[in-house]
Formats: C-alpha cells, sequence, structure tokens
C-alpha cells in the first residue's frame, strides 16, 4: 500500500467515525464529493492546504491522518 492509500483510508475511517457521508465531509471541507471519494480511493496526491481543510472539517489535529492506532 502506497502512502495515498494509506492516507485515504485513514480518511475514510475517520470520516466514518464521525459518522459523516463523503457528501457532508465534501460540504465541511469546500471540496467536492467525487474528490473525496478519489482522496480515500488513493487515486489523489492531496496538497498540505487540503490535507488542513479535512482536519478542520473532521475537527481533528493533522497529525491524526499519520497515527496509527
Amino acid at each position: 500500500m502506497d502512502i495515498k492509500e494509506a492516507f485515504g483510508q485513514k480518511v475514510k475511517l475517520l470520516r466514518k467515525a464521525k459518522e459523516l457521508s463523503q457528501e457532508d465531509l465534501a460540504d465541511k471541507s469546500g471540496l467536492n464529493r467525487p474528490y473525496i471519494s478519489a482522496i480515500e480511493q488513493g487515486k489523489r496526491n492531496v496538497s498540505l492546504e487540503v490535507i488542513e481543510k479535512l482536519a478542520e472539517a473532521l475537527d481533528i489535529e493533522i497529525k491524526e491522518f499519520f497515527e496509527e492506532k
């Protein structure tokens, strides 16, 4: 698994833990739903700005995307 896939899986896990749909996360982050889907599938190489938007939308610290639990 590459870093994009690992990051996407973590986004999906955190999104579901917050009981948000992809559409909800898209609305909260200012991104569109197909882009959220592509991130979760590991098809996007996201920027730091997008990571920040996702963290804010999920109400988490950025480091949580990279912590293993």
